[in-house]
């Protein structure tokens, strides 16, 4: 079976530590902030050890185009899930999400 990848775009990287943290190829973990006040399909985005790195992209002005919204993978996952970086753009981070065999969080 044939799974089309699932890509997210990362941003606010600025508010944290940058987008100098991300590298192409590196882990990370996808986290619903549930007591987030802006946005009740928030995504944080976590690099261990850092901790909170960014967030996915949840608007119309800031999802790359062939990227999906938080709002269109939060329900596709319980409370985590992984991605892998593929592409660090201008400062937005592109994510692929990554299958269960693959939830291994380094």
């Amino acid at each position: 079976m044939n799974v089309k990848p699932l890509y997210v775009t990362v941003v606010g990287s600025k508010h944290y530590y940058g987008p100098e943290v991300f590298k192409v190829g590196q882990k990370v973990k996808l986290i619903k902030d549930y007591d987030n006040p802006y946005d009740d399909e928030a995504i944080k985005v976590e690099s261990e050890p850092i901790g909170t790195v960014g967030y996915v992209a949840n608007s119309t002005h800031t999802v790359a185009k062939g990227t999906r919204s938080a709002g269109r993978i939060y329900d596709t996952f319980e409370d985590h899930c992984y991605g892998r970086v593929i592409f660090i753009v201008k400062g937005d981070v592109i994510v692929e999400l990554l299958g269960e065999e693959d939830h291994e969080f380094i």
